[in-house]
This record gives C-alpha cells, structure tokens and sequence, in this order.
C-alpha cells in the first residue's frame, strides 16, 4: 500500500489528510492522486471543511426549498429525501458522503428492502446527483460522489405458470367484478392490454377486426385538479400507437358495454400542450369520483371481484391481479403457434428480449419441433416405413455398443 500525506490549501494551518492506494503508478496510483492535490492547490480548487460538514439532510431540503418546480414535484422529491435519503445518509456530513456510500445506496434500494425498480432507482440518483452537484458549485466539497451513480436493468423475471388463469378463471372474474369493469377484464384478456391502456379505451380504439391502443391512464387522473388525465403509452411518445387482433368475443363484449353505458366526452392536454378530446368507455359517472379511474382502483375491483370468485391464496388473499390477464393474452397466443416478435409488438414490450426473458418458456410447441428436427437429423425414417423413429431395442443396443454397429 502506497499512502500520500497532504494539506489542505491553508499552508501550515491546513488540515492534514492522508489516502492509501494499491499501487504507486498509473492513472489511479498514488503518483496521479499527489499530482492531482498539488494541481487543485494552484488552481485554487478548494472546499472550505467547515462549509463540508453540513448534514446531508438538512442540505437536501434546503436544495429542495430554493428549486423552482411544480407541486406535485416537490412533493415527490420530499417523499424519496424523507423516506429513503434521509433515513440512510441523512446524518453523514457533505465531505463524508463516498462513492461507496452512494452506490450502495443505490444498490439496497433496488434490491434491498425498497425493492424499487431499476428505472426509478435510476431516476431518483439523478436527484442524489443533483443535490451534491449543487454542494460541489457552493465550494463545499471537491467532488461530487454520485455523479454517474446508476444500477443495472435486471432482466425480466420469467412469468410463474401458476400466476396465469384458466379461461374459465377469466369469465369468473369477469362475472363477479363490478359491472362497469367487464370489459377492462377481457381487453386484457383478449388483446393484453395493460390496466391503464385498458382503462382508456374509447369510441377511437375500436377499429374493423382490432383496437388501436395509443393513451393510457395516468396516475393521477383521479385527482380533480389533473390536467393530462391521459398520457402516452409505456416505452412510446404522444401519437404513437400499437394495433392488436381483436377476436370476435372481444367485439361482442364491447357491444354488450355499449349498451348499458355510453361513452363519456373527456377533454385534456397533451404532453404537447394541444387540448384533446376522447369519448372514454370508463369515465365515472358518479359525481365526486374523480376525472378517471385509475390503475390502482381496477386494481381493487379485481382483487374484490377473485375473492368473491372464490380466487384465493391458502390466506385468502386474491389468486391473481391485473398483470394476471396480460400472462393469459401471451401465453395462450404464444402456446398456440402465435409468432413471438408478433406478440411482443401487441403487448408493447420495449424489446423482444423482454417477450421471450418472460414467455419464453411457455411455449411447449418448441420442445415437440426441436424433438422432431434432432430425430429426423439423427436417425431419419426410412422412406415408405411406417416408423418415425428407431426401436427402443435399437437405441439400446447403440448405447450399449453392441457388435456389429458402426
């Protein structure tokens, strides 16, 4: 181990410091890092110590209070500061805060008891950044630690057979949920829709022989005072769209909707800022309930609707959610011959990797061809005879290395 002794600028009344590296030479040996110091000293790039050892919580929030951002920002950076950065890193000083500390950090939050997804993680560091950013322009400390801090997009888990309903678990739910919600469940079901893209289904998507999917429900368009109640879809930007075969069924179950409820005018704003109208299937038509229902209350409709069904965990908890219905589209089209790149297209997945990390495996026709193209390869029928394959007798006496074989 190599370890450089250096002052901070000051000269004799500097404080002392000192850092240990594995090795002397190189670009991350001790030599480059004395340089370095003796460069940021006649540079004059310095952090004063005392500025250094403010709290990271009590700079956080005062970061937070001089940003000029909306509301419902402000409200999300105050929820991740209070309940993730706060709790972790809060009490350790600006100077104190290290690369190691902000990569794990990172780490426990996509994996650890947080189990937030790789993408949010991602986009909150970009605030941890900016929150140490702000320190390094203030002269509080040299560098800033989370800069480039990012985790690694885990590849999809494969679904779990056991979360896919059986056709007859599809009507069943679809009986027992709450009437206006029917046909949420086999737009779902029949097209693999997600919660939200179904929920925004409207007079528009109803095309001759498919539905053309192009808004999703936002987050917060049960909240009165939402003005994009409707957003564009997962992986895609405003006016993209996605077309997806709708099987006779599904047009019956939308004129049966029809019949007991018409379509409601909703007028909102692009992300573009152009006013749009919609004429929506499930806009609430309560007063008091909101602009649209969202994602999380079909999600308590569904759950409600497998336990009245009798769709339960041994504690009784609901058998399947939402996501549940999207498996069955799939997996039903993919067990049947449906072409893979087809299906990644209709359900809207970023790439096919995606489709085939989580279907993949649900595709039992592949076995049966790969078991017919290794046995015709390898052992061949002879022409005009009735056997497709050697006689177990044979195959024995070839493992066996009888006498006679070549």
């Amino acid at each position: 181990m190599w370890t450089v002794r250096y002052r901070e600028p000051g000269g004799r009344w500097g404080r002392q410091r000192e850092r240990s590296f594995p090795r002397r030479i190189g670009l991350d040996g001790a030599d480059a890092f004395a340089a370095g110091v003796e460069d940021d000293k006649n540079a004059r790039v310095c952090a004063d110590p005392a500025r250094g050892a403010v709290p990271l919580r009590v700079w956080a929030q005062d970061w937070l209070e001089r940003r000029v951002v909306a509301e419902s920002t402000r409200r999300n950076y105050e929820g991740f500061i209070r309940n993730y950065l706060v709790p972790r890193l809060g009490d350790r000083p600006l100077d104190g805060v290290t690369r190691w500390d902000v990569e794990k950090f990172a780490k426990d939050l996509h994996g650890g008891g947080a189990g937030l997804a790789a993408s949010t993680v991602n986009d909150r560091m970009v605030l941890v950044a900016a929150v140490l950013e702000a320190a390094v322009v203030d002269k509080r400390i040299l560098d800033n630690p989370a800069r480039g801090v990012r985790v690694s997009r885990r590849d999809a888990p494969a679904v779990d057979e056991d979360e896919i309903p059986a056709p007859d678990e599809v009507d069943l739910i679809a009986e027992h949920i709450a009437p206006q919600y029917r046909l949420t469940v086999y737009l779902q079901s029949g097209t693999g829709q997600r919660p939200s893209e179904a929920l925004a289904f409207a007079a528009g998507c109803r095309r001759p022989g498919f539905v053309r999917v192009r808004w999703q429900v936002s987050a917060k368009a049960h909240r009165a005072d939402c003005r994009a109640a409707f957003v564009p879809l997962k992986n895609h930007v405003e006016g993209e769209y996605r077309d997806v075969p709708a099987a006779p069924f599904i047009e019956q179950e939308i004129d049966a909707h029809l019949l007991r409820w018409k379509p409601v005018p909703v007028v909102f704003t692009g992300r573009k800022g152009k006013r749009r109208r919609l004429e929506v299937f499930f806009a609430p038509r309560q007063c008091g309930k909101g602009v649209m229902p969202t994602a999380s209350t079909y999600a308590y409709h569904f759950k409600k609707a497998c336990v009245s069904a009798g769709l339960v965990n041994v504690n009784g908890s609901a058998k399947y959610t939402p996501r549940s219905l999207r498996h069955f589209f799939a997996s039903t089209a993919l067990a049947n011959g449906v072409p893979i790149h087809e299906v990644s297209r209709w359900l809207g997945h970023r790439s096919i990797k995606v489709t085939v990390d989580t279907y993949g495996h649900l595709v039992p026709r592949a076995w049966h061809r790969c078991r017919e193209i290794l046995q015709n390869a390898m052992r061949p029928a002879l022409r005009g005879s009735s056997e497709s394959r050697p006689a177990a007798s044979s195959l024995r006496s070839l493992a066996e290395g009888s006498p006679g074989q070549v």
